[in-house]
Formats: structure tokens, C-alpha cells, sequence
């Protein structure tokens, strides 16, 4: 058996061997649990496909609690080493304090790697209890920008002497007027830059144009802070008609030939790009889309959005497919070629140890790891076991409470019943 190989970025393509070297963080919590299961049905997985000719070398790495125990260092080095080193890796939840304590250590890895995309896939998985009528209309890819906007963690707290000077600067040297009680205000900055907005908006159309996706929309709030995320949709729109002028077809574009506005003119806009054969690039302020994921899913194919409108807009669409349980997530830059695939939930610390919990998220951000590295048949072989296991009414208890005469399975049994479907189907 080989001791395993790492995985080389080149060219802007990755070189995957046959036995490659993957590190993973465990996770808190509920972490140790989910992982277990998860990687039983990754490695049952690849050995159905390849018959032993590949397989992944698990290397663990420390972060949060565990890392902390052992070394003092919630995010030691040396895994940040290791993940530069090896290009591509999984992780569980990790604890993050609310309100006080150390930053997130998920935010922490993002932005010491640069991994300036967050990838969403929402898509419904049959037999999945939900509470919308038609879950099933849901399928979209979010590419939420993940370096910017207020998860840049620019911060001043109320009181130190440097908010002070930062409020005093603002109000006497820039005339700001319009903090209602600087003298207990707290204040955070927003940056949004043209190159985080473009890298970002980049690789949606990119993705669009390669999976044959009808629409990209930039989802901002533009209506009311103008010069941040007004500022990231008319550079998206920008990019699009500089780099893909002859791929796409722009809202902006349409509504310089007409003068109908509205749903109207989305949906003909839509028909002209059809029947061009274009991509379309439209935009929707953020709580209209948050209605729209509701009433008219089917109008949404990729997203592109800044930090928190992401972080917002992923959860509620995992709720109508089935809830974050089951929210598979990676954040990758493009352009170095490293990623980070994870469990987009909290640690749920009260669970931990009681084998009970959903592992869905990580099994399936797993699934979205092996397609990253072209291991498509491994990966449809995971969607295919889940699903059926699903339908079959074998399920956790966050799903057993919400269906009728399903089977109650523990995270660990859970794992069993997919794995049977991956080796029986």
C-alpha cells in the first residue's frame, strides 16, 4: 500500500494521484462523530469505484478545541503549513465564542489562504422532509465572496481609546453626521474592493458558462449602501461584459433597449439571452431575492454575493431543501488551486459524543471534494447511496421528527445504511 502522494497544483490544473494525501480536521463537538461516519462512506466509496487501484491517505491536523489542548494554539502553523502544502482538505465544525474570545477559526483559515470564494450548492435530495410544497425547484450554486465585507473583521469596541479616535475623526474630520449616539457606538468597517469582487464574480460566470447554467445574479443590497455592494454589482456587471462579451447577456444591457422594468423585464430578458444563446447577468437586492428563493426558485441558477449577504442567503436555502444538517460547503481560490471542503453547521456541543446527530453536511461536502478532484464517479455514487438511504425512511433524529413511520438511526448507523446502499446497489 503506498504511503501516498500530494496533490500538486499546476498550470492552473490540479495533479491528482492515485493515492493522494488528504488532511482533515476532526472538529468539535458533535465533530468526532460526524467525521467517523463520514469517512467510512468515503473510503467504502472509492473502493467500490476502484477496486483498491486508488485511495485517500487521511492525514489529520489540529484546530480548535483539540488543538488547543494539546498545543495551546487554537489554530497552530503547522496546519496551516499543511494545508498550503497538500492543496485540498476537509474539515468539521469548529468552535467560535459568541461576542467575545478569539475570531472564528473558520474566517481564520479563510482569510490566511486566501480562499476568497465560499461555494454553496443547494440542491433537493428526495425524501428529504420540507417545508416548502416544491423543494425540488430549488437548485442553486452560491458564490459568496469570503475575504470582504464585515467578515474582514475590521472592529472597534465602544470605549477603547482607539474607537475614540476613529469616531472623533469621523464626525470632526469627516463630517460624518449621521451616528446617532457616538458616545456608546461601537463601529465596523465594510471593505469591498474591485478586485475581491472581480475575482469572485469571475469564477461564477465561469462555472455557469461550464455546467451550461442559464443565469448568473448578483445579489446585493445596493439600494442603500451604494458605494460597497452598489460598487460590487456594477463591477460584476463590468467584468462580465469586458471578459465574456461574447458568451453573455446582460441585464444592463437590456435595459438599454427597452424601457420595460421589473419582473416583466427580467423574464424577456431572460428569452433574449435563450435565444441567443447567452448566459444571462441580472441582480436583485438581497431581501427581494430572500422572497423570490420562496415564491420563484426556478429563476435562480448561480449566485454571486458579498460576505454576509451569503452567509444569510445559504442557510435560508438549506432550510427549504432540508436544513444545514444536510449543507455541503467548500471555500477555494481559483487561482492557487487550494480548498477547504467543510461542515457549514455549528458543533452543537450538547450532542457531542451521543452518536446522534446529521452527518450529511461533511459526507456530502465530501462528495463536493471528490468532484473537485475529478473523482465524479465516487462522488455520484455518495448522492446516489444518501438519497436512497433517505428514501427508504433511515434517517437521523433531526429528520425522523419531521417524517411519518421513519427509522430512527444513530449518526454511526446511519453511516452503515449508506455504506450498504454504496456496496449492495
Amino acid at each position: 500500500m503506498s504511503s501516498g502522494e500530494k496533490i500538486k497544483f499546476l498550470n492552473g490544473k490540479h495533479e491528482v494521484p492515485d493515492f493522494p494525501v488528504i488532511p482533515y480536521i476532526i472538529g468539535d463537538g458533535t465533530g468526532p462523530d460526524i467525521w467517523n461516519a463520514s469517512v467510512r462512506i468515503f473510503d467504502a466509496s472509492v473502493e467500490k469505484v476502484f477496486r483498491g487501484k486508488k485511495k485517500i491517505i487521511w492525514k489529520e491536523v489540529l484546530a480548535g478545541e483539540k488543538a488547543f489542548n494539546l498545543t495551546g494554539n487554537w489554530l497552530p502553523k503547522e496546519t496551516l503549513d499543511t494545508f498550503r502544502d497538500h492543496f485540498v482538505g476537509i474539515k468539521g465544525p469548529l468552535t467560535t465564542p459568541v461576542g467575545e474570545g478569539m475570531r472564528s477559526l473558520n474566517v481564520a483559515l479563510r482569510q490566511e489562504l486566501d480562499l476568497y470564494t465560499c461555494y454553496r450548492p443547494v440542491r433537493y435530495f428526495e425524501g428529504v422532509p420540507s417545508p416548502v410544497k416544491k423543494p425540488g425547484l430549488v437548485n442553486m450554486h452560491i458564490f459568496r465572496e469570503n475575504t470582504e465585507d464585515i467578515y474582514a473583521g475590521i472592529e472597534y469596541m465602544h470605549g477603547n481609546p482607539d474607537t475614540e479616535k476613529l469616531k472623533d475623526f469621523l464626525i470632526r474630520e469627516m463630517g460624518i453626521k449621521k451616528i446617532r449616539f457616538p458616545g456608546t457606538s461601537s463601529i465596523g468597517i465594510k471593505p469591498v474592493s474591485v478586485e475581491g469582487t472581480e475575482r469572485l464574480v469571475r469564477q461564477a460566470i465561469k462555472f455557469a458558462l461550464e455546467k451550461r447554467l442559464p443565469s448568473v445574479t448578483l445579489v446585493h443590497k445596493g439600494n442603500i449602501m451604494k458605494f460597497t455592494e452598489g460598487s460590487f454589482m456594477k463591477w460584476g456587471y463590468a467584468l462580465a461584459e469586458r471578459e465574456f462579451a461574447d458568451k453573455v447577456f446582460t441585464w444592463d444591457q437590456y435595459k438599454k433597449i427597452t424601457s420595460t422594468q421589473g419582473e416583466k423585464a427580467a423574464d424577456e430578458a431572460q428569452s433574449v439571452a435563450v435565444s441567443q444563446g447567452k448566459l444571462i447577468i441580472k441582480d436583485v437586492i438581497a431581501d427581494a431575492f430572500l422572497q423570490q428563493i420562496l415564491t420563484r426558485p426556478a429563476d435562480y441558477s448561480v449566485i454571486a454575493t458579498l460576505n454576509l449577504n451569503g452567509d444569510y442567503i445559504s442557510d435560508a436555502l438549506a432550510a427549504i431543501v432540508g436544513g444545514i444538517g444536510i449543507a455541503p460547503g467548500a471555500n477555494i481560490n481559483f487561482d492557487t488551486g487550494h480548498a477547504i471542503f467543510e461542515a457549514t453547521h455549528g458543533t452543537a456541543p450538547r450532542y457531542a459524543g451521543q452518536d446522534k446527530v446529521n452527518p450529511g453536511s461533511v459526507i456530502l461536502s465530501g462528495a463536493l471534494m471528490l468532484e473537485y478532484l475529478g473523482w465524479n464517479e465516487v462522488a455520484s455514487l455518495i448522492y446516489k447511496s444518501l438519497e436512497n438511504t433517505i428514501l427508504k425512511k433511515k434517517v437521523t433524529y433531526d429528520f425522523h421528527r419531521l417524517m411519518d413511520n421513519a427509522i430512527l438511526l444513530k449518526t454511526s448507523e446511519f453511516a452503515d445504511a449508506i455504506i450498504n446502499h454504496i456496496q449492495t446497489d
